[in-house]
């Protein structure tokens, strides 16, 4: 077994004496790839969404070096046509790219990953002299004339060397000239029979295009047909819970909301096993070092950007276009790259039949507000922290608290939004109530069937709080709000959902400023 031919399937073996949510159909997907012009694949997602796993996986299968069937026996893939035609048959090739980032000058990496790879291979093929100075892919020529052997090559976190030197672009540029000399030589077609690169980055553009054109890419933001192997579904999380005795709405609160191509409901996989196994939920991301990262992009505020993120937190979402990143980090250039990095990064979804973004869930959600905190956003960061207090008020009736407290959040946050504007207004509503989605779920703009209800907040299961129909108005009175309620019978809407109501009617004078509030307990 070698360090980076010949691995074996260890790794995998590992994984598979621990909990494991079959993901192996994954497999099948590649296998149609195999001595075929899609032959090369670079799978990119968000970090803990299984790329190492799947990475490991992968490997076990196609390692000729060991005999994996009994891992793979119980599994989605031994049913699959192509099992027995691939399985164990070719040489491997798995490199993890962090391991040469660690410790090292920018100027060695290139070099430095192509001598432990020649090392090594040259040990796998003693038979197969190897010339000082010749460039990896001539050897790997060399290797496939004498012996006949195709190799598959996978490539953990590809794109560690874009990221952790993202200051020494010659570095970068060196380390996709390696890349593209293995991959895009003519002879890549008789050296390979598959090549997969996995990280969270797509590939390095250069202008338009990207450096490594022949490869099929799939990511977060275009996962084509491999959608639901990067997180877990609806279904999966649902046979967890019911394993750990866990409330499977409570995890879905946490860990849902991304849209991944096709599949409407993703959850991260790696939260949800640590919410499993430790019987709790609550945000596993802390140490996935990305934080300072997203700090400082949304610090940046380009065209507004600040505005989108409060506009997100309060339950909304932001057009995006994701096509002109050029997937580098350190080349952010506008809001739609610092929303494309955060969509990569898994801070946000994307919805592409809408070309919009937004935030996924409790988990991340919680991640954007230190965010915000961290950079100091005073007047919305204090209306997160207060709003424990407005939400306590609503529930007990006081109308003039309300009604001080939404004033001067309005005001403080004048800011930031149009002052004289409906929606304005409601994005303020919206985030002063952030407290308030630990006990319901938020709906702005609920249909009612005679128009929309402005925000609804309906309680969660076993939650027994009332539900709140928040009605805005401008230059009119916080009366007129409630009749509106009332004769567009949105309470009779909401009834399915919670048998107690309060009614709360918010209005704001343009010229002169002033909010006033009425609040109505509903009498069925």
């Amino acid at each position: 077994m070698g360090l980076y031919i010949n691995k074996g399937n260890e790794g995998f073996r590992q994984i598979r004496n621990s909990e494991y949510v079959d993901k192996s159909g994954l497999i099948a997907v590649v296998n149609n790839t195999l001595f075929t012009e899609r032959k090369m694949s670079c799978v990119t997602r968000s970090r803990r969404f299984g790329k190492s796993m799947a990475a490991k996986m992968l490997c076990a299968y196609y390692d000729h070096s060991c005999d994996s069937r009994q891992l793979f026996a119980d599994l989605e893939i031994a049913g699959h046509p192509s099992f027995e035609q691939h399985l164990n048959k070719y040489p491997v090739i798995y490199v993890d790219m962090t391991a040469f980032t660690s410790g090292t000058k920018g100027c060695d990496v290139v070099d430095n990953i192509q001598r432990a790879l020649i090392a090594d291979i040259s040990a796998a093929y003693p038979q197969v002299a190897y010339t000082e100075g010749d460039h990896l892919m001539i050897y790997l020529q060399r290797i496939v004339a004498a012996t006949g052997d195709r190799f598959v090559m996978i490539i953990d976190e590809w794109d560690a060397v874009i990221r952790i030197y993202d200051d020494q672009p010659e570095v970068k540029d060196s380390f996709v000239n390696l890349l593209r000399r293995m991959f895009k030589d003519v002879a890549a077609v008789d050296v390979f029979a598959g090549v997969y690169m996995t990280g969270i980055l797509p590939i390095k553009k250069y202008q338009t295009e990207s450096a490594l054109n022949n490869f099929i890419e799939y990511s977060m933001v275009e996962p084509g047909n491999m959608g639901c192997y990067f997180g877990f579904t609806s279904a999966e999380v649902k046979r967890l819970a019911q394993q750990h005795g866990m409330d499977y709405d409570e995890l879905e609160r946490w860990y849902d909301g991304y849209q991944i191509g096709d599949e409407q409901s993703m959850f991260n996989p790696n939260s949800v096993m640590q919410a499993v196994s430790r019987h709790r939920c609550r945000s596993y991301w802390t140490g996935t070092g990305t934080f300072e990262a997203v700090t400082s992009y949304i610090n940046l505020n380009f065209d507004g950007l600040r505005d989108g993120i409060v506009e997100m937190l309060a339950g909304g979402r932001e057009k995006v276009d994701p096509t002109r990143f050029q997937n580098d980090m350190s080349i952010v250039k506008n809001r739609d790259d610092v929303y494309t990095v955060l969509i990569h990064l898994g801070y946000l979804s994307y919805d592409w039949r809408s070309d919009e973004c937004y935030i996924p869930n409790k988990e991340v959600g919680g991640e954007m507000v230190n965010a915000v905190k961290e950079n100091r956003w005073e007047y919305v960061a204090k209306a997160l922290d207060q709003s424990e207090k407005l939400l306590n008020a609503t529930l007990r009736c006081d109308a003039d608290y309300v009604a001080a407290h939404i004033e001067e959040l309005h005001a403080e946050n004048a800011s930031i939004f149009k002052y004289n504007d409906e929606n304005s207004l409601s994005c303020v509503i919206s985030i002063a109530y952030y407290y308030a989605r630990n006990d319901y779920h938020m709906i702005r703009e609920l249909p009612t069937g005679k128009g929309y209800a402005d925000i609804v907040f309906l309680p969660r299961k076993n939650v027994a709080k009332p539900a709140l129909v928040i009605e805005l108005k401008k230059d009119r009175t916080a009366r007129a709000a409630i009749d509106q309620i009332k004769e567009r019978r949105y309470p009779q809407q909401v009834e399915q959902y919670s048998g107690e109501m309060l009614l709360v009617g918010i209005s704001y004078d343009a010229d002169s400023k002033q909010h006033a509030c009425s609040i109505e307990r509903w009498e069925k």
